[in-house]
């Protein structure tokens, strides 16, 4: 029916592959990251953003991945390096924002951290009152409320006063079994 040359056969099944990885990985990832943003309480405007930036990355993958095997490679390498070294300084530039992110997700999955937990952090004593995706809010006895960014806060030391009888009994439930 079709007498493509072999070469052109490989070419289609190497697209079909990296267009069907590239789609498979970010499928998982937007699942995660989907799923840790609701256990953290995120608004589903930021979700649906969360979202479009995987399928957008994805599709960046897909394409330059295509292009770069295909015959188009050498006409295209200027835009293909341009386009790479925009893709690098914009990850650059969000990089403290997704590490702040991924820093709250993984507070919440961890389960040492909720909303009304009195923690120490630091000098910064108080109840937990917010925790988004970049920052946890904390709010201090006199009321005024301190901003601390995830990424600070996961690194630690802080001590969660209201989560030991929590953590101990999944601690004991875990040495159980």
């Amino acid at each position: 029916m079709f007498n493509l040359p072999t070469d052109t056969i490989l070419t289609l099944a190497e697209v079909a592959i990296i267009i069907t990885i590239a789609w498979f990985v970010s499928q998982l990832l937007s699942r995660v990251i989907t799923h840790g943003a609701r256990r953290a309480g995120v608004s589903p405007r930021v979700i649906s953003y969360i979202r479009v930036a995987l399928n957008a990355a994805w599709i960046v993958v897909a394409v330059t991945s295509v292009l770069s095997i295909s015959s188009l490679a050498p006409y295209l390498s200027g835009a293909l390096t341009i386009s790479g070294l925009v893709t690098l300084a914009v990850s650059l530039a969000l990089q403290t924002t997704f590490s702040n992110m991924i820093a709250g997700i993984l507070l919440f999955q961890d389960n040492t951290l909720r909303i009304g937990d009195d923690i120490l952090y630091g000098s910064i004593r108080g109840r937990v009152i917010r925790v988004w995706l970049r920052t946890t809010w904390v709010q201090i006895n006199d009321g005024t409320i301190a901003i601390i960014s995830n990424n600070t806060l996961s690194a630690g030391p802080w001590i969660n006063f209201t989560a030991t009888e929590r953590l101990t009994k999944k601690l004991g439930d875990s040495s159980q079994k």
